[in-house]
C-alpha cells in the first residue's frame, strides 16, 4: 500500500512516463509531465519557506495547472486547502482567517476575487499569492510572488518527504451551522485506505477513463484524482452536451452525484443504450430518487450502478450497494449498503444501544476513514467523535436502519442539515447570515424536499423590522454577498410574526407545510438568481 498520495502519480510516472495523465480541450499532460512539474512547483514552495504542516490554498478552475498544484502541496510536506471561487469573499475570509495560508496558488479570473479578500484586515499579512499561468498577474492590493515562467527554472528531480501517512492532506471546509465554516483534516491514510478498496472492488485498471466532474472543494475529488485516468470536463456542460462529452471520451467509470443524474433524467438526455464505453456509474453526496434510478437503468441496462455513503468526516464514503436489478416499484428504498473494507456502520438509540433490524436509530460510524477532526475546533471534535469504549466513532447526525437483508437504510437528517444540489448545508449558516440583516427581525429557514434536481428546496420565513419594506429580492441580494448561490433560499414567506410551539420555539414543522402548501400551488417562480450553468458548475 503507498504511504503518501502523491506515491501514486510517482510510480505511474516511472512505469510509462509518456501515457496521458490529464487530458482537457486546452493541453494533454503525461504522467512524466505531471510529476517532473509539480516536483518544480514543490522546490519553489520550500525554497519561499513552505515546511511541514503550512497550508496552502488552491483558487483555481479544475486544469492540469491545479491537478499540478495538489501534488506540488504535498511534496513540499504542506496541507492542500481547496477553495471555492464561486463562494463569496466575506465566506472564503472566514476559511482563510481560520486555516491561516502560508501561499494562495491561482489561476483563472479570481484576481478580483483575491483583491476583495486582500481588502480585510483580518487577512494574514505572511499570506503571499503565487500564479499559476504563465502570465504574471496583479491587483490593487496584491502582487503575484511568481508565475509559470518561474516555476519552470527549478529542478524536475524529486524531493524527499517529511510527512508520513497518519499527517493531514488536505482540509475541506463544510458548512457550519454557527455561521463559520468548519475545517475537516483529512490524513494520507483515510484517503489511501478508500482508494485501494476502491480500485479492488470496482475493478479499476490503468485503461480506465474516468471525468473529474466533483469540484475541487469536493472530496468525491480526490478519488477522481488519484484513482484512475483523468478527463477534466468543461464544468459548465449542459446535460446534453454533457452526455456527448461522456460518449466522445469513452468514459468507463463515471463518479455523479444524484443532483445532476435528476437533472439530466428530466430533460431526457439519455439514449437507450447510450454510453457503450461505460461500465459503472457511482454516485455520493445525496439521496437518489429512485424513480431517477429506474429511468438510468432502464436507458443503461449494460451499466452497473453503484450507490456510496459518507460524510467528509469519514473520508468519500463509508458504504456501498450496488443494484442487483432495476427497482420494480418507484417507492422502493435504495439501501446505503454495507461498509467498506475497514471501516463499521453503526445503528444506535438514545442510550447508545444497539436497535432492531427495522427500527430507526442514529447513524455512527468507524474505521480507517475517519477524519483527526475539525481544524482548531477542539469542542466540535469532542462533541462529533465519540468512543463507545472500544471503537473511535462519527456521529453523522443522520438517522438509519438496518433491514432483515443487512443493508443499512437511511432515512434523512435527525438536526438542521439538509443537501442541496450536492452540496452539505447547515441551514443554520444561512439563519446566522440573515441575523446580520439591518431589514430583519428576526427570520427561520427549513428545507423541504424537491421534486426537481436540487434535492431540498431551501425555504426562509422572515419578519420585517418596523417600518421597513422588504422583498425577497433584496434579500437573496443581500445573501448572495455573503453565500454562494446553492445555499440563497429559493422561496420566501413574510410574515408579521415567527409561528411558535408550546415550548416557545419556532415551530419549523408548521413552516415547512406552510412552505409545501406554497410550492405546491402553480403559480410564477422566482429564480433564486443562479443560472442552470452556475448550477452545474457547483457539481
Amino acid at each position: 500500500m503507498k504511504t503518501l498520495l502523491q506515491d501514486y502519480v510517482t510510480e505511474r510516472a516511472e512505469r510509462g512516463p509518456d501515457a496521458a495523465a490529464v487530458v482537457s480541450d486546452e493541453t494533454t499532460m503525461t504522467y512524466g509531465e505531471l510529476e517532473a512539474r509539480s516536483n518544480q512547483l514543490a522546490h519553489l514552495l520550500r525554497e519561499a519557506g513552505c515546511r511541514k504542516g503550512d497550508r496552502i490554498c488552491l483558487l483555481a478552475p479544475k486544469s492540469a495547472a491545479s491537478i499540478t498544484a495538489i501534488l506540488a502541496i504535498y511534496k513540499c510536506d504542506g496541507i492542500y486547502v481547496p477553495l471555492d471561487a464561486g463562494s463569496p469573499a466575506p465566506r472564503l475570509l472566514k476559511m482563510l482567517d481560520n486555516s491561516e495560508p502560508r501561499w494562495i496558488l491561482a489561476a483563472g479570473q479570481v484576481a478580483p476575487l483575491i483583491d476583495n479578500l486582500f481588502a480585510s484586515p483580518t487577512i494574514r499579512k505572511e499570506t503571499r499569492i503565487g500564479w499559476l499561468d504563465d502570465q504574471p498577474v496583479s491587483g490593487n492590493r496584491f502582487r503575484a510572488a511568481f508565475d509559470l515562467r518561474d516555476v519552470l527554472t527549478y529542478p524536475t528531480a524529486a524531493n524527499s518527504y517529511q510527512n508520513h501517512d497518519h499527517d493531514v492532506a488536505h482540509l475541506l471546509f463544510t458548512s457550519g451551522s454557527t455561521g463559520t465554516p468548519k475545517g475537516v483534516l483529512i490524513t494520507h491514510a483515510n484517503v489511501i485506505h478508500f482508494i485501494e478498496w476502491a480500485m479492488e472492488y470496482f475493478g479499476i485498471t490503468e485503461s480506465d477513463r474516468q471525468s473529474c466532474h466533483p469540484p475541487l472543494h469536493f472530496d468525491l475529488s480526490v478519488f477522481d484524482i488519484f484513482g484512475m485516468y483523468l478527463v477534466p470536463p468543461d464544468l459548465s456542460l449542459f446535460p446534453t452536451r454533457l452526455a456527448d462529452f461522456i460518449r466522445s471520451n469513452q468514459l468507463t467509470q463515471w463518479f455523479s452525484v444524484p443532483s445532476l443524474l435528476t437533472y439530466m433524467a428530466n430533460l431526457d438526455a439519455i439514449r437507450f443504450g447510450d454510453f457503450p464505453d461505460l461500465k459503472r456509474l457511482l454516485w455520493c453526496g445525496e439521496v437518489l430518487p429512485t424513480p431517477t434510478l429506474i429511468h438510468w437503468m432502464r436507458r443503461l441496462p449494460h451499466v452497473t450502478f453503484t450507490n456510496l455513503y459518507g460524510p467528509t468526516e469519514a473520508t468519500i464514503a463509508s458504504s456501498y450497494y450496488t443494484i442487483p436489478a432495476c427497482p420494480q416499484k418507484e417507492n422502493d428504498l435504495i439501501p446505503i449498503g454495507t461498509p467498506c473494507a475497514g471501516e463499521s456502520l453503526h445503528v444506535f438509540d438514545s442510550e447508545f444501544r444497539p436497535v432492531s433490524p427495522g427500527v430507526v436509530g442514529d447513524l455512527y460510524i468507524g474505521g480507517v476513514g475517519l477524519s483527526p477532526g475539525y481544524w482548531r475546533n477542539s469542542e466540535a471534535t469532542s462533541s462529533a467523535f465519540i468512543s463507545n469504549g472500544s471503537e473511535r466513532l462519527y456521529r453523522t447526525g443522520d438517522l438509519a436502519s438496518r433491514g432483515l437483508d443487512g443493508q443499512v437504510y437511511f432515512h434523512g437528517r435527525s438536526d438542521s442539515q439538509v443537501k442541496t444540489r450536492g452540496h452539505r448545508v447547515e441551514l443554520g449558516e444561512i439563519e446566522v447570515a440573515l441575523a446580520a440583516s439591518c431589514v430583519v427581525q428576526d427570520s427561520a429557514v427549513v428545507a423541504i424536499p424537491s421534486q426537481g434536481f436540487e434535492g431540498h428546496t431551501i425555504c426562509c420565513a422572515y419578519v420585517a423590522r418596523q417600518g421597513q419594506a422588504v422583498t425577497p429580492v433584496m434579500l437573496r441580494k443581500e445573501l448572495m454577498a455573503k453565500l454562494p448561490a446553492y445555499m440563497v433560499p429559493s422561496e420566501w414567506l413574510e410574515l408579521p410574526a415567527l409561528p411558535k410551539n408550546a415550548n416557545g420555539k419556532v415551530d419549523r414543522p408548521l413552516l415547512k407545510s406552510r412552505f409545501r402548501d406554497l410550492t405546491a400551488q402553480p403559480r410564477p417562480r422566482v429564480d433564486s438568481g443562479a443560472t442552470v450553468e452556475g448550477q452545474l458548475a457547483a457539481r
